[in-house]
């Protein structure tokens, strides 16, 4: 992903993002950074194949203040992204109606100037949208109906050939555009969450890393198939345990996990020869802060979803989205972590787009590999 554009969501009007790999987002109360946020994990969800009203629980929230309905009452919001790759760069705009019924009401896919895909509502009593996607064939265009609750570029490859030079055209750009959006992970971390020991068995990290002990107890025990295997549990597991020692107050010779006779899972941090720290007994600050190391060295963790995907595991990168990334962390913590993800985005594993503190941009100014984008401007 190469940019977000917000035509019209929620703060923003003709807003633009150029999205590096590793992206921070600066601006005062109410510039709309957390939104930016929002409008991609919308895009990368509609492209893992959710419907509209899953990812848009409150639409009308999303319609920009101020906005006025027409003359039938319908009010909506439009967004858009590009994603870069071996088809070139690919655009995306999708505009959705908020009032009176949520729905797509139109979607576009182009590159270099071309429309490979476009839908539009012709008929508003049906919940269906008139799509036409290129084909080269004897026929130039494909047309047929889609649903209107669903990204009509995760449908294509459902419903394209492949047959002529225009169709393949059509599922590179759509393909390229789904594998650059779906693999992100909201990671929001509730300190008070995580202090509850937890059962065990889960490989996937909740949003609110309340199952961060149960992740770690997989991971350690070799359980499932998702990121935190991928490129070497060992080598990075030894790096967290770095960022452990570097970001909390005592030092930190290991992570553990620890399994009672109440059968749930508690994680511990080692002190080397002396008694272990509960992750219970951590500050706010330092709970945060393993939370999302975890997320950028080792990923969420499994996803059924995983095995599914065509796309090999070394070639997809994870996209993990930070709202409030240095909330709750002193200088040093930040300073360890932008140096993580830079790292990590560095060597194609995670990419980044977090927001953060005035304090928090300095810092990520001066990080090698960061991208500081002013919403304030």
């Amino acid at each position: 992903m190469t940019e977000l554009r917000l035509s019209a969501f929620a703060a923003h009007r003709g807003t633009v993002v150029p999205l590096a790999p590793l992206t921070l987002l600066a601006g005062p109360s109410g510039s709309g950074a957390s939104s930016v946020l929002r409008a991609y994990e919308a895009l990368s969800r509609l492209a893992a194949g959710a419907s509209l009203a899953e990812v848009f629980p409150d639409p009308a929230g999303c319609v920009p203040e101020g906005a006025a309905p027409d003359r039938q009452g319908r009010r909506g919001f439009r967004i858009g992204c590009t994603a870069d790759g071996p088809a070139g760069p690919v655009r995306l705009e999708l505009a959705v109606q908020a009032e009176p019924t949520l729905r797509i009401v139109g979607e576009r896919l182009t590159r270099a100037g071309q429309t490979l895909l476009s839908t539009a509502l012709r008929d508003p009593g049906r919940p269906t949208l008139q799509a036409a996607w290129h084909t080269a064939d004897e026929l130039p265009v494909r047309r047929e109906q889609l649903p209107d609750d669903r990204l009509g570029t995760a449908l294509l490859p459902l419903r394209v050939a492949g047959r002529t030079p225009g169709q393949l055209q059509v599922l590179a750009a759509a393909e390229q555009m789904v594998v650059a959006l779906r693999p992100s992970f909201a990671c929001e971390p509730r300190p008070h969450r995580m202090r509850t020991p937890v059962p065990p068995g889960e490989g996937r990290l909740r949003r609110d890393c309340g199952n961060l002990a149960a992740v770690l107890h997989a991971a350690r025990n070799g359980q499932g198939k998702g990121q935190v295997y991928r490129y070497g549990h060992g080598r990075r597991h030894a790096r967290l345990v770095a960022l452990a020692n570097a970001g909390c107050a005592r030092p930190v010779t290991g992570i553990d996990v620890e399994r009672p006779a109440d059968g749930l899972v508690r994680a511990v941090v080692a002190r080397g020869d002396g008694p272990g720290t509960p992750l219970e007994r951590l500050g706010n600050g330092e709970l945060r802060y393993l939370a999302l190391a975890v997320a950028l060295l080792m990923g969420p963790g499994a996803d059924p979803a995983d095995g599914d995907s065509e796309v090999p595991q070394a070639l997809q990168t994870l996209t993990v989205l930070a709202d409030g990334l240095d909330r709750d962390l002193d200088g040093q913590q930040t300073r360890e972590l932008l140096t993580a993800a830079a790292s990590a985005a560095a060597a194609g594993h995670v990419r980044l787009l977090g927001t953060v503190t005035e304090a928090g941009a300095a810092r990520a100014r001066g990080t090698a590999g960061a991208a500081v984008v002013d919403l304030g401007m």
